[in-house]
């Protein structure tokens, strides 16, 4: 079906299945429609169906909350055509061309469990065809048995990579996590859209990387801490990495994090926030390039890094709560230009 775009910056054209949703066709095919979490619950992909009509696969996506309904608004990755559209979307939207890292849909199959702790498990996806991305990106993953997508960051990162790594918590109520925790799912078959998101790490920025992470997410983190152990990074720059979780058992990927620190001969440094115990020590009784603290995560990185800000670029990710705190760690105090602020809405 042919979908008609009208923008603050032209309007466009493309096609889309009706298999297939507005927002997720526009992106395919280059159009930079606004977005967040691409999944329904942040509102960000906001348009209003002038002419057509469409299927809503999320009647009760939390998204909709800031949207007028009666008007004709729908979230567009919530939406998929059940005739030709006229879409106004309120906002400036370019087509840019780069089909090596435009979001695709792909098929994959689950393999290399293993679980981390009580509740985080880490698997890993086989690629119907190769993937390139940057770090701090996620994907979309949408499993047969699950209704709805659900967004995750890339643990690894890679160009023209077959296999994808993440790290999923387990939720109360979590549709998608109940799944992965509560049966055999090796070898089951999932979608996956993207690469998404623009949280991303750009080395030829020059910039000094500050880090904070909440949980699962630590996951788009390793990503950038991987790509920038690749490309010698911390020889000319700094970079701290504040990861926070309830207790010292609740720490995983900490081995990783600790060869990492171990490499950049104290240019990286990592610090695990404990928010429910006491930390037994200054640093790591098995890690012992991993400093410890007490606290909520976004404190801890307040508390360090008071007038080290200059030359910064932070990363954020992990529940809601945690988020906005280190939000206003990175803006109240800090005071880093929007542009340095990065981190993707996922709740």
């Amino acid at each position: 079906m042919k979908i008609t775009v009208e923008t603050n910056s032209g309007v466009f054209d493309f096609e889309c299945e009706a298999t297939d949703k507005l927002l997720y066709a526009g992106l395919t095919r280059g159009l930079t429609l606004p977005y967040e979490c691409a999944t329904g619950t942040c509102g960000t992909c906001r348009g209003r169906i002038m002419q057509g009509s469409a299927h809503i696969d999320w009647d009760q996506a939390p998204g909709f909350a800031k949207l007028k309904r009666d008007k004709g608004d729908v979230l567009m990755c919530q939406a998929r055509p059940s005739s030709d559209c006229l879409v106004r979307v309120p906002a400036r939207v370019v087509a840019r061309s780069g089909c090596g890292t435009l979001p695709q849909h792909r098929t994959a199959h689950i393999d290399a469990l293993r679980k981390l702790t009580r509740d985080v498990v880490h698997f890993e996806l086989a690629l119907s065809r190769p993937m390139s991305f940057e770090a701090g990106q996620f994907v979309v993953l949408e499993a047969p048995e699950v209704k709805g997508g659900r967004a995750y960051s890339m643990v690894n990162f890679g160009r023209e990579v077959d296999r994808l790594v993440f790290v999923i918590k387990q939720k109360a109520g979590g549709a998608f996590s109940d799944w992965v925790f509560r049966n055999d799912i090796a070898g089951r078959t999932v979608d996956v859209f993207g690469p998404l998101g623009r949280a991303t790490f750009h080395p030829k920025e020059g910039k000094n990387i500050l880090c904070i992470a909440g949980g699962s997410g630590i996951a788009g983190m390793l990503s950038i801490i991987e790509r920038a152990a690749r490309e010698d990074y911390f020889r000319d720059h700094t970079g701290h990495v504040f990861f926070g979780v309830r207790t010292l058992e609740d720490g995983f990927y900490l081995s990783e994090l600790c060869d990492f620190a171990a490499q950049t001969e104290g240019r990286l440094k990592v610090t695990l926030a404990l928010s429910h115990e006491q930390s037994p020590a200054a640093v790591h009784p098995e890690f012992p390039h991993i400093r410890l603290m007490d606290g909520l995560v976004a404190d801890a990185a307040q508390q360090t890094m008071s007038g080290r800000y200059d030359n910064m670029v932070g990363f954020v990710a992990g529940p809601p709560i945690m988020v906005d705190g280190a939000l206003r760690v990175l803006i109240r105090e800090a005071r880093l230009p929007p542009q340095f602020v990065r981190y993707d809405k996922f709740s």
